[in-house]
């Protein structure tokens, strides 16, 4: 009888971790955000991406990625770099985290991803319109997510003694994809 029962909780925690699948994120992931300022649009590029996906059957059990602000770089050059590393507080705060638990992911398409955002050490709750495209061995997220950089306690970055300021609205556009390890 003990062994039955030994036996039975074996197989079940044995199929159970075989149910659990880890997905990682790959270099085809793209992560940009784009803003205005007085005299021009920007965009600045996510250089360093690292996520992972936990899936369990159809259940998104956690998705966390981090971005590193080092990594954030520009196509205006090193100046813009210096002022979009300090107005995210590099130095007390790496990295930008995203976080998220409990989805359905049964169907692909659009949806709804609800999580922590923690951009220069302040974290809110945020709702992310995404579409998921499922195949085998691959997740892919795609999404934006506007944000206002007050509501971060990020003040806007300004240039030639306040002459150029950046807006404070700003545009997260993504499109994660996660392979199965």
């Amino acid at each position: 009888m003990k062994k039955t029962i030994l036996t039975l909780f074996l197989a079940s925690t044995t199929l159970l971790s075989f149910a659990q699948e880890t997905y990682t994120t790959a270099s085809a992931s793209v992560l940009t955000i784009t803003g205005t300022s007085t005299i021009h649009d920007w965009t600045v590029t996510a250089n360093t991406i690292q996520g992972t996906l936990e899936v369990d059957g159809n259940s998104l059990k956690e998705i966390s990625f981090e971005v590193a602000v080092e990594g954030i770089i520009s196509e205006r050059g090193a100046t813009m770099d210096k002022k979009t590393h300090n107005a995210l507080r590099k130095e007390e705060h790496p990295k930008v985290i995203f976080l998220a638990e409990g989805m359905d992911i049964s169907s692909t398409g659009n949806q709804n991803i609800s999580g922590k955002l923690n951009i220069a050490g302040v974290v809110k709750e945020v709702g992310i319109k995404v579409e998921i495209k499922r195949s085998t061995g691959e997740i892919r997220i795609k999404g934006e997510k506007k944000i206002t950089l007050m509501d971060f306690d990020i003040e806007p970055p300004t240039a030639m003694f306040g002459s150029i300021v950046v807006g404070d609205d700003v545009t997260i556009n993504f499109d994660l994809v996660f392979k199965l390890n």
